[in-house]
């Protein structure tokens, strides 16, 4: 195994779960599922297909020799129709009525948005976990004053669970966007070699109702409610631009968060989990590197990338069918989960052990407060008698002259230089008093509250727990 190239998306970062559905196994036995269903439901409708054909396709599902596909396929140069040849040895009283009607495109498009949808979902809880995680971290530090940042440059205060919902957000509105795409998938069922349905038109002897009934006895057997209204030979490559999309807008929710924490863990303001034996740094054993969140960002600058490759296919599909998509749908559209997986799971981490060194957090709030608070020492001076003009002179010099000692690594004191001019009318005391982290937060902690409120009406809790994802 050390001798050949394994990807990455497999070896370090997605999950058992995540790839094990999209395994070539996986893949095979949903094909095998699919030419059950298919015979069964031909018989059914009175095509010449037996009972004992069907229960004997559907007994090996699971029993697959993909050495005997692979050596088929060298002969055949045709994946699909090797595996129609290995399905028909291991039931050999079937072999004859294996794919009966169907193309290559029945069983791969169809397995594709069966295992499409299974990943959305999964995709889905691991997004709502996700949202779980900042919700309970949004609630306990709905009031806890921080310093706001515009241009990274310091701002009026906001709070540290305020921050968070920012975050919570824009992960909400990707399980908005991923449920659109969720309520879009269609079956393709078994439609001919350009959509038309002429073969099973022909089988059915001309009786174009039950062509309909066999579709939609094939899309419930896998619960879907319908199929795509028209199509050529394979389901509209629309949906999967859709798909990568919804993939790519998660992966720019969860590289903003994580930028965001890594300039906080900058400041030491926050902290991404780090275990006890974790190493930071081969070189400086001091360092804490935000590796779970800069590995965020890495693997989103791929997962945004890879969106491009499903609107090229989409964008330059001929007429009823092109092949020109196989070969790119079989790296991008897998790869594209296995990355957001990943992705997910790093951000569940991190979001259910964030942590904020609070004192560190109010230090800094503390160090630029009195320049916040100017305008309002200037205008409680100026209900004393203060005039506003004069005021504003005041804090402008002062406030440059303080900048500059900060700026030689002294501390600010801005506070007693203002004091000490004596046009404020106040002691140095009660311009202090000022300096009220709670008075300079606005509406912070309704706002929290009020998004909470909205988010546990849409969502609950049901099924969300808040676990611990090891990466």
């Amino acid at each position: 195994m050390y001798e050949k190239y394994e990807s990455p998306l497999c070896s370090r970062y997605a999950s058992a779960e995540m790839m094990r559905l999209f395994s070539h196994r996986t893949r095979i036995e949903t094909w095998r599922r699919l030419w059950t269903e298919l015979a069964r439901a031909e018989h059914d409708l009175g095509l010449p297909v037996t009972v004992e054909q069907v229960a004997a396709l559907a007994s090996k599902i699971e029993e697959i020799d993909f050495d005997l596909a692979a050596k088929r396929e060298r002969e055949v140069r045709h994946d699909v129709m090797a595996h129609v040849y290995a399905y028909g040895v291991a039931a050999p009283e079937a072999a004859g009525i294996i794919h009966l009607g169907a193309t290559s495109c029945y069983v791969t498009d169809n397995a594709d948005l069966i295992l499409y949808r299974s990943a959305l979902r999964l995709v889905r809880t691991a997004l709502l976990q996700i949202a779980a995680n900042l919700a309970a971290f949004a609630e306990r530090f709905r009031a806890t004053p921080t310093l706001g940042y515009t241009h990274y440059q310091p701002a009026q205060p906001v709070t540290v669970g305020k921050r968070a919902t920012l975050w919570m957000q824009d992960i909400l509105s990707d399980v908005e966007e991923l449920d659109q795409v969720l309520g879009a998938i269609r079956f393709l069922g078994c439609r001919g070699a350009t959509g038309t349905e002429a073969s099973l038109l022909d089988l059915f002897q001309g009786d174009g109702e039950k062509v309909d009934e066999l579709n939609r006895r094939l899309a419930a057997a896998f619960d879907f409610d319908a199929c795509f209204a028209v199509c050529g030979q394979t389901y509209p490559r629309k949906l999967d631009s859709r798909i990568l999309n919804v993939l790519s807008s998660i992966a720019q929710s969860c590289c903003r968060m994580a930028t965001d924490i890594r300039l906080l863990q900058h400041d030491r303001q926050l902290e991404e989990p780090f275990e006890e034996h974790q190493i930071g740094s081969s070189a400086m054993p001091y360092k804490r590197n935000p590796m779970r969140c800069e590995r965020i960002c890495s693997l989103s600058r791929y997962l945004i990338a890879d969106a491009a490759n499903a609107s090229a296919v989409a964008s330059t599909q001929w007429l009823e069918r092109t092949l020109d998509d196989s070969a790119d749908r079989r790296i991008s559209m897998p790869e594209g989960f296995l990355c957001a997986d990943a992705i997910l799971r790093l951000a569940q981490n991190v979001t259910a052990g964030l942590r904020v060194n609070e004192k560190i957090v109010e230090k800094t709030l503390m160090e630029y407060l009195p320049f916040l608070a100017t305008e309002n020492l200037m205008m409680e001076a100026v209900r004393r008698g203060g005039n506003r003009q004069e005021l504003h002179e005041v804090i402008r010099r002062c406030s440059m002259e303080a900048t500059q000692r900060m700026k030689n690594g002294e501390d600010c004191d801005l506070i007693s230089r203002l004091a000490n001019v004596g046009v404020f009318g106040m002691t140095e005391a009660e311009l202090r008093a000022v300096l009220n982290p709670q008075d300079y937060i606005g509406r912070c902690a309704e706002q929290v509250d009020a998004f909470l409120q909205k988010y546990r009406a849409a969502y609950g809790t049901a099924g969300v727990q808040n676990r611990e994802i090891n990466v």
